[in-house]
């Protein structure tokens, strides 16, 4: 199974839409991924995923369009002070700053992650990935994913949503400390594409293979 993440573009985050150059980048990106084979499309339940989402809906006449609700954005800072402090990113590079080692197991004891909607949402992402991942086939042991589909038929899928619950789904599924995948990504360029590999032989027991991370050569040659 391939398996093609998409930030969404260029959003008004205030009203939770695209801008105008978000959804021309939308219809940008949609053309790319006419190329790769999609069957099925999933996404993100906030409107600036959905938006992105739809012209490739529309253009490859599959229109249906799965909501995962565990892959909407992460929050950050204090419950009763948030997005005023607390930037998982931002968090990320001072620590980096400081030589602190962000794959420890007990990363989220550092300051900036502790007491932070980023670390509790980061692990609802997490446990949602490994649920999702299960229904399709590809069942969480240990650090890696028994494919238990019983035939080894070629699937790619596509998931549109964000930067930050994104970082988390890699995080988990690559087995990179969520800081250290903050800090590995930064700020992921909007409507960039991530492919992932899982090992479809059924029975085998494997960790996905990135073919690329973060592309979006699509937007320089067009934008």
């Amino acid at each position: 199974m391939r398996l093609l993440l998409v930030r969404h573009g260029d959003p008004n985050y205030e009203l939770d839409c695209l801008t105008e150059l978000g959804h021309e980048q939308a219809k940008i990106v949609a053309k790319r991924l006419l190329r790769e084979g999609i069957q099925e499309i999933y996404c993100s339940p906030l409107g600036r995923a959905r938006q992105t989402a739809q012209p490739f809906a529309k253009a490859s006449g599959i229109g249906e369009i799965h909501i995962l609700d565990f892959m909407e954005e992460i929050r950050y800072g204090r419950e009763d002070a948030l997005y005023q402090s607390g930037n998982p990113w931002l968090v990320a590079m001072d620590l980096i700053h400081e030589g602190k080692n962000l794959q420890v197991p007990n990363w989220r004891e550092y300051p900036g992650y502790a007491d932070n909607t980023a670390t509790i949402d980061a692990e609802k992402v997490m446990a949602g990935t490994d649920e999702w991942l299960a229904s399709l086939g590809y069942r969480r042991e240990g650090l890696y994913y028994r494919c238990t589909n019983e035939d080894d038929r070629k699937r790619t899928l596509v998931l549109f949503s964000h930067g930050g619950s994104s970082t988390a789904f890699l995080s988990r599924v690559l087995n990179i400390s969520f800081p250290h995948m903050m800090s590995v990504l930064g700020h992921l360029r909007h409507t960039s594409v991530t492919s992932l590999r899982f090992d479809r032989r059924p029975g085998a027991l494997a960790m996905p293979i990135v073919e690329y991370m973060a592309d979006a050569h699509h937007l320089d040659e067009t934008v």
